[in-house]
């Protein structure tokens, strides 16, 4: 379980600022996890504002809802640079679905850690077919900490990461559910694009 971390003063007695990442494939607990270091920043009386990409209607227009029925508010922006005029003085950035965003998020939670804030962001770490998602890649190097989560393989059991797209659909962004996505362990993710692909 990740525990917020004690860093010391910054120069000059100002706030130091980090970017956290909770990654991991389709229904392996990002977005609750995202959710319940939120709610932790809440309790500590922290000053929280909450962003995802306005593509993202699955559950709910403008909060971010897990797929256990977890929610929280959240603004729902169409762009990165939104993020940095919406936020002010807050002391905790979250933002959801990180994938769905441009390049241009990546210098905007530096923007927002630079200057004092903790970013806190979740996304999908890979595509359909087991690649590297958008900006996912760079945020992950440019983060102080980050979290991998993981499910469980549909079709075996075992420690699942991979979404396996259900539908021969070959648009990177698809949004979905259980009727699109299956998540799955490495060998099970590639038997079944040999199927498709024969």
């Amino acid at each position: 379980m990740f525990i917020e971390p004690h860093l010391g003063r910054s120069k000059a007695g100002g706030r130091s600022g980090w970017i956290e990442v909770v990654c991991g494939c389709m229904f392996s607990g990002k977005t609750e996890e995202l959710i319940r270091r939120l709610n932790r920043a809440l309790i500590a009386r922290q000053k929280v504002e909450i962003f995802k990409p306005k593509v993202d209607t699955r559950y709910h227009v403008e909060k971010i809802v897990s797929h256990n029925e977890r929610e929280i508010r959240s603004t729902p922006v169409n762009f990165a640079n939104d993020i940095l005029l919406l936020a002010g003085d807050c002391d905790v950035v979250g933002i959801d679905e990180a994938q769905f965003f441009d390049e241009s998020i990546i210098e905007v939670c530096n923007t927002l850690a630079n200057s004092g804030k903790r970013v806190i962001i979740a996304g999908l770490d890979m595509d359909f077919e087991g690649n590297p998602f958008g900006p996912m890649p760079q945020l992950l190097a440019v983060a102080e900490f980050v979290t991998k989560v993981h499910a469980i393989c549909a079709e075996t059991g075992q420690l699942a990461s991979f979404s396996f797209r259900l539908n021969a659909s070959t648009s990177q962004v698809m949004l979905g559910e259980k009727d699109t996505y299956e998540a799955r362990s490495r060998q099970s993710f590639v038997e079944g694009m040999k199927n498709r692909n024969t």
